[in-house]
């Protein structure tokens, strides 16, 4: 027997521990580039934790923070203070981390999303406080199996700030759509930097109505954050459905599984024991604020794309998630400045969809040859399928580290040039198409609309897409009359 359908409204808040791109750590003149180097050659005395050492607060930890306060539209505090949270674990040297408790840097704020009805939402923040990374456990083996862990303080102190949400996203997917805007965000103000391994961690606290929160802890990529909750919905479901009840704990999300395993009760705060940290003074940053600079956020400039470049809303949106993105659509478009609408186009739907197939970044494709791309199709030298061969080829020379050809010369090489109407190559294989399918004929004849696609397709193929469809459909509709 299982038990009553749950109530399905899922409840989602989110902390997000972001470390900031600053060139030493929080409270110590360690450098924070350490990944290339070995395990805990960038430590000190003081991001060691050991006794007798004060701690400083790095200036620009707090600038950095300010700045992503003031663009999430957060109150700054007159007066925040950092305090200790105590507890155990093996990387924390010191056994407490130096944190913000009652006395955070900023209080409110919101990130604009697009929710699942498709509507614009602000998913209000509870705070921004700023705190030190600890250290990180390297597990010999993997960290389910692992014969033993090693612990490496490179880490500790790096500068963090966490950013937690209120409990108001209603699925997997409106938590991805957060992150992706925070993550915008955070690169638009320089401050981040996405591509450093580690440097965006989430806690996504996840209930469905009426029941406990869990807490599943230390999330490390974008889509992990939609593919735990998505488990943990389903989990939590079943579990409600056979009439039992959902525990408050943390888990943990093991990615290669693709599951969320039980780790501990859930601590409260108490069991932490803070206290304002003594040898810190508190922070009065208020006056400060007024200088701190904005530049253009990712919402300012979608909107800007759409009344400058004539995008629609969707391409504005796609092309302005990522700081790389907007500034690669923006070089393009200045080498043709009459062809913005065809640029967002292939940029948004085409170039992006072939680097997410190839798992690539936008980084190492060259505005200028590919403004020829553009440049190409808008004269009408090559059909879209022409383009996109010719783009693939581009794509595939540069993941190959080779030379990138130009546009230009791949449509020689490949001879992807548009063929004309007069052309006795779109001819022939006109009457080839007609006398290679004669049931597509017989179906033409019957008033079937798909039979004459269904040539043209077979028409295009011989052709390689270098027939302008348009002037085929036309040549074919003409070839096809004929035969009545």
């Amino acid at each position: 027997m299982t038990g009553p359908e749950p109530e399905t409204q899922v409840v989602v808040g989110l902390e997000v521990h972001c470390q900031l791109d600053t060139k030493s750590k929080l409270f110590c003149s360690c450098s924070t580039d350490y990944r290339n180097d070995g395990p805990n050659t960038h430590v000190c005395p003081i991001c060691l934790g050991l006794p007798g050492t004060m701690p400083m607060v790095n200036k620009k930890v707090i600038e950095y923070a300010m700045k992503v306060a003031k663009a999430l539209n957060c109150e700054i505090a007159e007066e925040s203070e950092f305090a200790r949270k105590n507890y155990f674990y093996p990387d924390l040297n010191k056994a407490y981390q130096i944190t913000q408790y009652d006395k955070p840097l900023a209080l409110g704020g919101y990130v604009e999303i697009e929710g699942d009805d498709g509507k614009e939402r602000k998913i209000q923040l509870t705070r921004i406080h700023v705190e030190e990374d600890p250290g990180r456990l390297v597990y010999m083996g993997n960290a389910e199996r692992g014969r033993y862990s090693l612990v490496d303080y490179n880490r500790a102190g790096i500068p963090l700030i966490e950013i937690v949400s209120e409990p108001e996203m209603r699925s997997p997917k409106e938590a991805r759509k957060f992150l992706n805007k925070l993550r915008a965000t955070l690169e638009y103000l320089g401050v981040f930097d996405s591509d450093k391994e580690g440097s965006l961690r989430v806690d996504a606290n996840i209930s469905i109505k009426g029941s406990e929160r869990v807490e599943v802890k230390n999330i490390t990529s974008y889509k992990g954050v939609e593919k735990a909750l998505t488990f943990e919905v389903t989990r939590q479901k079943n579990l409600l459905r056979r009439g039992l009840k959902v525990d408050r704990e943390t888990r943990h999300y093991l990615e290669a599984r693709g599951i969320t395993q039980s780790a501990r009760s859930k601590e409260m705060e108490n069991d932490y024991r803070y206290f304002p940290e003594p040898d810190l003074r508190p922070l009065r940053v208020k006056s400060w604020v007024k200088d701190i600079a904005l530049p253009e956020l990712p919402d300012a400039r979608r909107e800007r794309f759409v009344a400058q470049y004539g995008c629609s809303l969707n391409h504005a949106r796609t092309l302005t998630g990522e700081l790389k993105t907007a500034n690669f659509f923006e070089a393009v478009v200045a080498k043709n400045k009459d062809s913005c609408t065809l640029a967002a186009t292939w940029i948004a739907d085409t170039l992006t969809g072939e680097l997410n197939y190839r798992d690539m970044g936008i980084d190492g494709v060259d505005p200028v040859k590919f403004a020829g791309l553009i440049a190409l199709l808008k004269a009408g030298t090559i059909t879209d399928k022409s383009g996109v061969e010719v783009l693939r080829a581009m794509l595939d020379e540069q993941h190959k580290g080779e030379t990138v050809e130009t546009p230009q010369a791949i449509v020689k090489r490949l001879n992807l040039g548009k063929t004309a109407g007069d052309d006795g190559a779109i001819h022939a294989a006109i009457k080839e198409a007609i006398s290679e399918n004669p049931k597509a004929i017989e179906d033409y004849r019957a008033g079937k609309k798909g039979a004459m696609n269904f040539l043209v397709g077979q028409v295009m193929k011989k052709t390689r897409g270098r027939a302008d469809p348009g002037e085929l459909n036309k040549l074919m509709e003409t070839a096809l009359k004929s035969l009545e």
